[in-house]
């Protein structure tokens, strides 16, 4: 059996905007009473410092993720109801599938029931659109 060992991955070195973003994260924290003074300058510098990504991770490892920008959610919740529309569309093609099916079996075209649930499923995703959100939430 061979016993050669594979050498380890080099770290990835970090940009200046990956050294911006920890220190952004740092501010926070420290603005939320998370870290004192002293600990921030400290990371802060060491953040500076850093050259690896592991050395940047290892600042920020024991802080909580910071709570996601309103342009950022807004992102997520549009690609979140854009999937929930290609989930319609493949209820459609099932459900008019089915219909379809049971049409050549009778051998002639029936009642289209698919607009039912589908038109209930469209009328939810368009509330969901234009229903006002809740913008004194905490984000």
């Amino acid at each position: 059996m061979d016993d050669r060992r594979v050498p380890p991955v080099p770290a990835v070195r970090v940009s200046d905007r990956n050294r911006d973003e920890t220190l952004g994260a740092l501010a926070v924290a420290l603005s939320e009473g998370r870290l004192d003074p002293q600990e921030h300058e400290m990371r802060s510098a060491r953040a500076l410092r850093a050259r690896t990504a592991d050395e940047l991770a290892a600042l920020t490892a024991d802080l909580p993720a910071p709570a996601p920008t309103r342009s950022e959610q807004d992102r997520k919740d549009l690609k979140e109801w854009l999937a929930e529309w290609r989930y319609w569309l493949g209820g459609a093609v099932i459900m008019s599938g089915v219909w379809g099916a049971r049409c050549m079996q009778k051998g002639e075209l029936t009642h289209y029931w698919p607009v039912t649930p589908l038109g209930v499923w469209a009328a939810v995703l368009i509330a969901i659109a234009i229903w006002p959100r809740d913008t004194g939430r905490e984000r």
